[in-house]
C-alpha cells in the first residue's frame, strides 16, 4: 500500500493500480502548487468532514468532473454538497469495500476548536493496517493500540506537541505518518519534524518525515 501526500491532510492511497484520495481541502490548493487536475486519475474519493481545510468543494468538482470518481462522505457534508450540486453516498459506520480496500468507517470526536461547533466527523481504520483518526485524538481510539501506522495530526489550533505526542505514546503505532500541516512553513516544518522524530525514536515508533508534495511512503 502506498500513501502519498499533498499538503495538510489531503492523501492518496494506492494499492493494486487503485487510488483513493482523502480530504483534498483549500490548504492543499492555496498556493497553487498541487492543482485539482493532479488528481485525475483516483477512483473514488473520501471526505471526512466539512471544515475548509478537508473540504473545498470547487477544486472537488474539477477533481470528480476529470476522474469520474465517486465521492463517500458522512450526512454532514452531504448536506454541504448536495447544496453545491455535487453527487456524493453517504456511508454510516461500519465495513466498506473500494478496490483493494477494506474501510472501517468509524464516528470519531473532533478535537475542540475556540468558539467552534463541532462537525460530524469519520475516522478510518484501512485494510487494518492503517489508523486515520482525522483530528481526533480521542481515548476510544486507544483500542487499536499497536496498529501498523498512525495518521497524525502534527500541529493544529485545537493541539500542540505534548498533547499530540501523548496520544501517539499511548496508542503506540509502529510508525507515523504526520498530516496537518498546510499552514506551516517548511523551514519550521522540517524543524518540528526532526523534533517529532527525537521524540518518536526514544518510543521505537518510525516517525516519517513527509511534507513535501507528492512524498510517499509504502506499507
Amino acid at each position: 500500500m502506498k500513501i502519498s501526500k499533498y499538503l495538510h491532510s489531503c492523501l492518496v492511497f494506492e494499492l493494486d493500480g487503485y487510488k483513493l484520495l482523502f480530504d483534498p481541502g483549500k490548504f492543499t490548493f492555496a498556493e497553487g502548487i498541487v492543482k485539482p487536475a493532479m488528481f485525475a486519475d483516483v477512483n473514488s474519493i473520501i471526505i471526512t468532514h466539512v471544515h475548509p481545510d478537508h473540504l473545498d468543494t470547487e477544486s472537488l468538482k474539477i477533481i470528480a468532473g476529470l476522474s469520474g470518481a465517486n465521492i463517500y462522505t458522512n450526512d454532514h457534508v452531504g448536506e454541504v454538497l448536495q447544496k453545491a450540486g455535487i453527487n456524493h453516498t453517504v456511508w454510516n459506520d461500519g465495513v466498506h469495500f473500494l478496490g483493494s480496500f477494506k474501510l472501517q468507517a468509524i464516528t470519531v470526536v473532533h478535537e475542540p476548536i475556540l468558539d467552534n461547533p463541532l462537525p460530524q466527523m469519520m475516522g478510518f481504520l484501512i485494510n487494518d493496517k492503517v489508523l486515520h483518526p482525522v483530528d481526533s485524538m480521542e481515548d476510544a481510539l486507544l483500542a487499536y493500540e499497536g496498529i501498523e501506522l498512525l495518521i497524525m495530526v502534527t500541529m493544529a489550533p485545537f493541539a500542540n506537541e505534548l498533547c499530540i505526542t501523548a496520544f501517539a505514546d499511548k496508542l503506540r503505532p509502529k510508525q507515523i505518518l504526520p498530516v496537518h500541516d498546510g499552514y506551516a512553513k517548511e523551514f519550521f516544518i522540517k524543524q518540528r519534524y526532526e523534533a517529532y522524530q527525537k521524540h518518536f525514536d526514544r518510543q521505537g515508533i518510525k516517525f516519517n518525515e513527509v511534507y513535501k508534495p507528492g512524498d510517499s511512503i509504502t506499507i
